[in-house]
């Protein structure tokens, strides 16, 4: 019996050990891919954060990035520039048409 029994006993915690349990194969699976997925994220971050510093250290130092920044978001011209805004192309509503010379 004792034959039986003892490596039974063995089996069933050697497959516990390595199946179940809080720290089974499946959970280092899972937690090798959530690590992998977080350098990933941390890459992207870093990319991110070297090109918001470039941008920063730019708009800091340089002065044509500053004038581009006014001109291009804000609309700044310079003295003796003339500014000329384009109405989009949309088609004129009904109540827009002038309708003096019979709609034509």
């Amino acid at each position: 019996m004792t034959r039986i029994v003892f490596p039974a006993v063995f089996l069933l915690a050697g497959y516990y050990a390595v199946f179940g349990g809080e720290y089974s194969v499946a959970d280092l699976d899972r937690t090798r891919v959530q690590v992998e997925q977080a350098a990933g994220e941390l890459a992207e971050l870093e990319t991110e954060a070297r090109r918001l510093e470039a941008r920063v250290t730019a708009l800091e130092t340089d002065p044509r990035t500053l004038e581009r920044l006014a001109r291009e978001d804000i609309g700044m011209i310079r003295d003796g520039e003339v500014l000329y805004r384009f109405a989009d192309g949309g088609v004129p509503r009904t109540s827009e048409v002038d309708t003096r010379d019979g709609g034509r």
